[in-house]
């Protein structure tokens, strides 16, 4: 879509000459290819006009510029494209903790969505009707201010039908809250594990994994720098109403270079879907984020926990090798 600036050349109409007065062959001779002579309309002169009448002067050309004065001032210069967060429907990208306690109705045990070893995530209301998901950090997580737009910064940018769109947040003291788009349908988890809920046929776990793949994917591949998730788990895929999986709370995940591999001293994640190799030396990478999304395939397949003491006394992993190596 073009806001502002010339319109792209037309195939076939021999781009911006279409519209000037080059005539029908394209080439700026004004002969048409086919009779070979000028294409000149003569005008006749009004009855009752003297014998050397002249038709009046074509209009002045406009340029884009010019028109673009209607809207910015004469000769002003050229609007940039509108901000996400105005696309998105909000006039802002941060806001006040007031703000989100309002929408939240003070951060209420009604509006509860879920907790995990980053925050708690409230769902809220702004002024305008949006429905959002607002997740509040613990605190003491070390991060600096400056650190944490920086990443908020390039993961607001990000933006896939498979990932949850991360559309503003807080910096208030200590605090520190993201603000996410609401998906109503709830979790894979909830649909896999949750009380009385019916059992997914196949074409819907198909689905589901094809989603979260391809989101996943894209922080890899197509985002520079490049998103290692670190928490990759069936409670964050959250689902809409079409069961298409979105991939959320990436909000504190690591932008890596493509030369860097980074050594954490704190190995973030959940228990059961972690990968080795990272929990036991703090090395974080892509493959990482692979394990983890390979768990939760097999706990697409079986409807198990990757960890559940009541049924196994192993992992989920090591559960499925048994099998397969005893098959």
């Amino acid at each position: 879509m073009y806001y502002y600036g010339d319109p792209p050349a037309l195939p076939g109409k021999g781009g911006i000459d279409y519209y000037n007065n080059s005539g029908g062959g394209g080439d700026g001779t004004g002969l048409h290819p086919k009779w070979g002579s000028p294409q000149v309309m003569k005008i006749p002169p009004p009855p009752g006009t003297p014998a050397k009448w002249a038709p009046p002067p074509p209009p002045p050309m406009i340029s884009s510029s010019d028109m673009s004065s209607a809207y910015s001032g004469p000769h002003g210069p050229v609007l940039p494209p509108p901000s996400p967060s105005i696309a998105l429907g909000f006039n802002k990208s941060t806001f006040t903790y007031d703000e989100l306690a309002v929408a939240t109705g003070g951060f209420s045990q009604a509006n509860l969505l879920g907790q995990g070893g980053f925050g708690y995530v409230h769902k809220g209301v702004l002024p305008n009707g949006k429905e959002i998901a607002v997740k509040q950090l613990k605190s003491g997580s070390g991060q600096g201010e400056r650190e944490f737009q920086a990443e908020v910064d390039i993961i607001s940018r990000v933006h896939h039908r498979h990932l949850v769109s991360l559309v503003g947040y807080c910096i208030t003291g200590q605090k520190r809250v993201l603000v996410y788009e609401y998906v109503p349908n709830g979790t894979l988890e909830y649909h896999l594990h949750g009380k009385g809920r019916p059992t997914m046929d196949w074409p819907t776990r198909l689905k589901i994994a094809l989603g979260s793949a391809k989101g996943l994917a894209y922080l890899h591949e197509d985002c520079h720098p490049r998103i290692i998730h670190r928490d990759i788990k069936a409670a964050n895929i959250l689902l809409d109403y079409n069961f298409e999986a979105m991939v959320a709370d990436f909000g504190l995940a690591k932008l890596s270079s493509d030369n860097y591999t980074h050594v954490s001293t704190r190995v973030m994640g959940t228990f059961g879907y972690l990968a080795p190799e990272y929990a036991s030396s703090g090395k974080l990478t892509e493959k990482s984020d692979v394990f983890s999304f390979g768990v939760m395939l097999l706990e697409l397949i079986t409807g198990r926990r990757p960890v559940d003491n009541a049924l196994m006394e192993d992992s989920l992993v090591d559960w499925v090798c048994d099998v397969a190596y005893g098959a």
